[in-house]
């Protein structure tokens, strides 16, 4: 199966004084507003970074629900953080951090699960960097 998703930019001006936009098809971005504010400082916006740690943070939890699912448990929750560290211009870490609560579930299975997950997750599989995981059973 071959999926298909795109999303484009707009990038107005100089690095440190221009805007951009990010825009989906889905229309979850539409004209967002970022720049060298939001990426580097505080600004109102997103930034690269923060869409990549959206992302990352969304399929390592929907591929931890499959293997749960594969392995005969049904998640009550998983919450899921991913904090992606920019630095020298390059991203070199990014650090997982989950919670579970799922009925029935070993620590011994719960390991296995999450450290599958977190290597086999599409998104990981993109990264060139050290990811790391913290992963507490609820």
């Amino acid at each position: 199966m071959q999926i298909k998703r795109s999303a484009s930019a707009q990038w107005i001006g100089a690095g440190k004084d221009g805007k951009g936009t990010l825009t989906s098809p889905s229309g979850v971005l539409s004209n967002t507003q970022y720049s060298f504010n939001t990426r580097f400082e505080d600004g109102i916006g997103t930034n690269p970074e923060e869409l990549v740690a959206a992302a990352h943070a969304g399929c390592f939890s929907m591929q931890l629900a499959f293997n749960l699912q594969g392995a005969g448990f049904v998640a009550d929750v998983i919450d899921t953080n991913s904090q992606v560290i920019l630095e020298n211009g390059a991203i070199n870490t990014i650090k997982l951090t989950t919670s579970v609560k799922a009925a029935g579930l070993t620590q011994e299975k719960f390991e296995e699960l999450v450290n599958h997950a977190k290597v086999n997750c599409p998104i990981s599989k993109l990264f060139n960097a050290n990811i790391t995981l913290e992963a507490t059973l609820l």
